[in-house]
């Protein structure tokens, strides 16, 4: 499989090369913000953009006119870029999620079971540490997790909210705890993430599934079955 890689100077970008080169059924070809795409995308399978917001237009629109599947790691876009990714989804695959990592959206899964099968008894809570650059808090996953729990406790008219402690210390790449406490018990669910490697994986489970699959907009959960 050929994958092209959009953003692929960037921290990211240079995780997806060096995760690519372990495993022996892919070739990938770097393309840097900038570059044009145009001179590889004949000869690759799927595009994994890893870049910036501003490129998913014309990187998208290429996409679609050469019949590439489309992986999208990239996050912040406006409503607008958003509108176009729908858009760009009724002509071919795309994969988009804010985190990659496997075990991420096995948790986001368990949360959800768990929080359906415990029921009104349990107190809920989140916390998420991170390293201490890091400037957004809660996380994402942090407050995807929060979703899902509000989600569930809205289906039952249960007004709680949950919350969210975040820490910023040391060199964290990123844990996440789920709480769930109840009269003589407590339930954890916990992830751990100790590089970029777990989610640059992922990224190329999702490059590796999309590729065949009908037009539409896709997450890892689908890539995952867990849906």
């Amino acid at each position: 499989m050929n994958i092209a890689i959009v953003g692929s100077k960037g921290r990211m970008g240079q995780a997806l090369l060096a995760c690519a080169r372990l495993q022996p059924r892919i070739d990938v070809v770097g393309v840097d913000i900038g570059d044009s795409i145009e001179i590889v995308i004949g000869s690759i399978d799927v595009v994994l953009d890893f870049s910036s917001p501003d490129a998913i237009e014309p990187l998208s629109r290429i996409c679609a006119e050469e019949r590439k599947p489309l992986v999208i790691g990239t996050t912040g876009h406006s409503e607008d870029q958003e509108a176009i990714i729908q858009h760009r989804a009724k002509e071919i695959p795309i994969v988009k999620a804010t985190n990659f990592s496997t075990g991420v959206n096995t948790l986001f899964w368990l949360t959800r079971k768990a929080a359906e099968i415990l029921g009104t008894g349990y107190d809920l809570g989140i916390t998420e540490i991170h390293h201490r650059h890091k400037k957004d808090a809660p996380s994402g996953t942090a407050r995807t997790l929060g979703t899902i729990l509000m989600d569930v406790l809205w289906k039952r008219k249960d007004l709680r909210t949950v919350p969210v402690h975040s820490f910023r210390i040391g060199d964290v790449a990123g844990d996440h705890t789920v709480i769930f406490a109840g009269n003589g018990e407590r339930l954890e669910l916990t992830h751990k993430a100790s590089s970029r490697d777990t989610f640059a994986n992922g990224a190329l489970r999702a490059a590796q599934w999309i590729v065949g699959k009908p037009p539409g907009l896709y997450d890892m959960q689908d890539v995952l079955g867990l849906k």
